[in-house]
């Protein structure tokens, strides 16, 4: 194991499927080929560790990024929605945070891209010494002569009349690619983060990207032909808010083959960095992490974005860590990970930082490693509590075969992943089903007593379907 603190490169999307990492084994109906290859994750996966069952514990942006600030579950920070929505509120200020934590130990902050409200402030006011955010590209663009990049209505997308290296997630890469060479020089570990908002709808990428995928080649997700019929109402009405309702696959395809366009984009910007760290001497003592916020349904379910459903297309997030004689080249783990909790914990841990009792994560380090103090997870959880369009309150359990999704306000759903992989028949009223019913609200509930959810107590009275 190396002996001095590593350094920590986090590269932190936005909105990235579980399915839509070469390394991760996309569905493909037919054939030997893959739905989008990304050969520069794939590296990080063959010389590290791949996870398979790594799950947001909040399907919304600010939330998910506050649960990594503060190793806190959203019910505990407070900040439940977006910038700009109704209950908008950073995280409760009283809660140690994570980057102010690692500089206070000495290392070295700096923070290029995103920033989404999760906290109060900004980057620099949480121990970063340096941020750059993704706004500055704006001027960058202006500088080069560039035209304005494209509008589009809605999240549909379109095509930027640029090359790839004039992109906005190529400018962010280089701009970390030279922080990084500016802690290169210096004595102090240093903990990077860089957050591209790609691959994010709507996707705006270049013609010769976008020429990659072309519609009639893209098969429809496994949950695509979900006719919604026994789930709650709020659904239907997320489609026909999202301008979708009643769209073919015919229709979504050149969408998603955008979303790959820009994830194939994304990807040639983590070589960058991967190179840099190789040019730099600095990739034995970095621990790499590769990860994002949640997923994006992108067509799944017939849905755009994210809203008032937990189904795995944003659930489900792929995660992959590289520490050169720490973590075994090419491991797989399936052990369930809630992510932005157990990030947190993790690089506290291998930082030599005492994790304060409001991270409530898992070291995933020390797990591997057979020195985790807790026993495996049999289950994960995650809460949503609701964001453009108004709250609307969900909860989640997950095991290897079952989801639970408590809906306080509608029906709730239970899914055997098993026999439906795509999360399209609600077996809640099913009383083949009961006994599983049954045993996943009682652990629900005892989890929302254990975290002391807001929502625990007299709403667990009423069980009905």
């Amino acid at each position: 194991m190396n002996s001095a603190r590593p350094n920590i490169l986090l590269i932190h999307s936005d909105q990235h499927r579980f399915d839509c990492v070469g390394a991760n084994q996309p569905f493909v109906p037919e054939g030997p080929g893959r739905l989008v290859r990304t050969p520069h994750l794939d590296r990080l996966a063959a010389e590290g560790r791949t996870y398979t069952h790594a799950f947001t514990p909040n399907p919304v942006c600010s939330p998910a990024r506050a649960c990594l600030q503060t190793g806190a579950w959203s019910s505990t920070h407070k900040c439940i929605t977006i910038v700009g929505t109704e209950a908008y509120q950073p995280s409760d200020p009283k809660l140690p945070v994570l980057t102010q934590l690692l500089a206070d130990a000495g290392y070295r902050v700096g923070h290029v891209g995103k920033f989404h409200g999760e906290v109060a402030g900004g980057p620099t006011d949480h121990g970063a010494e340096v941020y750059i955010g993704s706004g500055d590209y704006r001027k960058w663009r202006a500088d080069q002569g560039l035209p304005p990049r494209p509008r589009t209505q809605g999240y549909f997308g379109e095509i930027d009349p640029v090359t790839p290296e004039q992109t906005g997630v190529a400018w962010s890469a280089r701009e970390a690619e030279q922080l990084l060479e500016r802690f290169a020089g210096g004595e102090a570990p240093f903990f990077l983060r860089w957050d591209p908002p790609e691959p994010h709808l709507p996707s705006i990428v270049p013609a010769e990207l976008a020429e990659w995928f072309p519609p009639e080649t893209l098969p429809p997700w496994p949950g695509f032909d979900d006719p919604l019929e026994n789930k709650p109402a709020v659904q239907r009405r997320a489609r026909r808010r999202g301008g979708v309702g009643g769209w073919t696959w015919e229709e979504w395809a050149p969408v998603v083959g955008r979303y790959l366009a820009d994830v194939v984009l994304l990807d040639l910007q983590v070589g960058r960095l991967l190179a840099a760290l190789d040019r730099l001497g600095l990739a034995e003592n970095t621990l790499v992490v590769y990860s994002t916020d949640h997923g994006d349904m992108c067509g799944g379910h017939g849905m755009m974005d994210k809203h008032y459903v937990m189904y795995d297309d944003i659930m489900r997030v792929p995660l992959l860590m590289r520490w050169p004689g720490v973590i075994r080249a090419g491991e797989t783990d399936d052990r369930f990970v809630s992510h932005e909790l157990d990030l947190a914990r993790t690089f506290l841990a291998v930082a030599g930082v005492e994790a304060p009792a409001s991270f409530v994560g898992r070291d995933l380090v020390a797990a591997t490693a057979g020195e985790a103090t807790e026993p495996e997870r049999e289950d994960i959880f995650a809460q949503y509590q609701g964001t453009h369009q108004g709250l609307y309150s969900q909860r989640m359990l997950r095991d290897r075969r079952w989801k639970y999704v408590y809906n306080p306000v509608a029906f709730d759903e239970l899914y055997d992943l098993e026999e439906d992989p795509g999360e399209i028949r609600n077996r809640v009223d099913d009383p083949a089903a009961a006994a599983e019913l049954e045993r996943l609200r009682g652990r629900m509930e005892v989890w929302m007593a254990e975290v002391r959810d807001s929502l625990s107590g007299p709403l667990w009275v009423w069980k009905g379907k």
